[in-house]
């Protein structure tokens, strides 16, 4: 018996279970939710290894499909109220838009000086690091 070969073709009607597999993999990849959807088909929400919705849009991806450019922003309300997000248009080889991918950036949110106040040799570690990276 032949296994199916796993076929993504991203295009403006791919719908949110043919996506999955993309967002996933930068849900894997990043370790952070990932939203994705189609120019005409709602899309895909991953968070922690699963998908959590299959008829997700969100204002930043339909903003993106329209604009047909990348947007760094902070969401203002939702789920992730306040948290950053870069969504990016997935263009064709005409460069039409026709999809959106989104990275939802926790890591953006957090206080790295708070986390490592108890921490002053990895505070160090860092400076040090920036001193030498400038020469």
């Amino acid at each position: 018996m032949e296994e199916e070969e796993l076929r993504i073709v991203v295009n403006a009607d791919a719908t949110a279970e043919e996506i999955a597999p993309i967002a996933k993999a930068v849900n894997d990849l990043f370790v952070m939710p990932v939203a994705m959807r189609s120019r005409n088909k709602k899309g895909v929400r991953v968070e922690k290894g699963e998908i959590i919705d299959l008829e997700y849009s969100g204002p930043v991806l339909e903003r993106v499909l329209k604009e047909n450019r990348a947007i760094h922003t902070n969401l203002l309300k939702g789920r992730y109220a306040g948290v950053p997000v870069v969504v990016v248009p997935i263009r064709n080889r005409k460069g039409d838009v026709v999809a959106a991918l989104g990275i939802f950036d926790l890591v953006g949110t957090v206080d790295l000086g708070a986390i490592f106040v108890d921490y002053p040799h990895v505070l160090e570690q860092v400076k040090s690091y920036h001193k030498t990276e400038r020469k």
